[in-house]
């Protein structure tokens, strides 16, 4: 996700620094930034003039204090609460007082994370979705102590990088993914109860409710340990046992099974061709 916010954001003509903490990875994360641009150029949505401005406004940066002069930060680490309040506590004291801070949860209470920050009234969420250049939304939420400036220079940023804004009250998962895991949970409850196959499961609802991928596909392309973050969040923040996460997903997560980056989920695809794992 941070490879792809900060392609949108070199497009839409802003500079970016990308940070790591592995540095391996923010070199990582500017090859496939240099990839996808590529493609788009071979496909004729940017020029390669484009692309090398984009490029030349993309810069890594290996260290938080290396961040103490940007004007918006967008955290997009993994979808654990305790993991962003511990970038926040290291990263609050480097930025300078007016800087507004983001994060791209896709679940968790905007509220919360900004009361664990120095600048809860200048803290938001801009969850964008996956992936990054190809989808149009970005859902706008702002927690309690969001002040209105903050709301509207989000909301010019995200104007500027051309996509399209749909503003969510501060409930768990927002509205997209309250929307779309207890869709992805059901499919894997069917899997789990041998109703259907993987197979089955994606063909039935790709060829008979117009999806463009089936709901398991879609699973292993989000990342299983991720939905399974976001159900615990809407199971634990609403308590209502029709969120309760799928057995069989909790199963895939300890065994490591997490989908496309893992190369194993409800499909392997360790060949030339994704095969199901059930």
């Amino acid at each position: 996700m941070g490879n792809g916010i900060a392609h949108v954001c070199a497009l839409g003509g802003f500079d970016v620094m990308l940070h790591d903490v592995n540095v391996d990875r923010i070199e990582s994360g500017l090859a496939t930034i240099n990839g996808n641009m590529a493609r788009q150029v071979s496909s004729g949505r940017i020029s390669e003039e484009e692309r090398q401005a984009a490029l030349g406004r993309i810069s890594g940066c290996p260290t938080l204090p290396g961040l103490g002069e940007v004007d918006l930060v967008i955290e997009s680490a993994v979808e654990n609460e305790t993991v962003k309040r511990e970038i926040y506590k290291a990263l609050c004291p480097v930025l300078k007082p007016e800087a507004l801070l983001s994060t791209n949860t896709s679940s968790i209470s905007i509220t919360r994370l900004a009361a664990s920050t120095d600048r809860p009234e200048r803290f938001i969420g801009i969850h964008f979705m996956n992936p990054v250049p190809v989808m149009e939304l970005v859902e706008l939420v702002r927690g309690i102590a969001t002040e209105d400036a903050t709301f509207e220079t989000a909301r010019t940023f995200v104007d500027e990088l051309g996509k399209t804004i749909a503003v969510s009250e501060d409930f768990p998962a927002f509205m997209v993914n309250r929307i779309l895991l207890p869709m992805i949970n059901e499919a894997v409850y069917v899997l789990y109860e041998g109703v259907g196959s993987v197979e089955a499961i994606d063909t039935a609802m790709r060829l008979g409710a117009r999806h463009p991928m089936g709901p398991l596909e879609l699973a292993d392309f989000i990342g299983l340990d991720t939905c399974l973050s976001i159900m615990q969040v809407l199971y634990e923040g609403l308590a209502d046992s029709k969120y309760r996460p799928c057995p069989l997903l909790v199963k895939y997560v300890e065994a490591g099974w997490l989908g496309r980056k893992a190369q194993r989920g409800f499909y392997d695809y360790r060949g030339e061709t994704p095969v199901p794992t059930r």
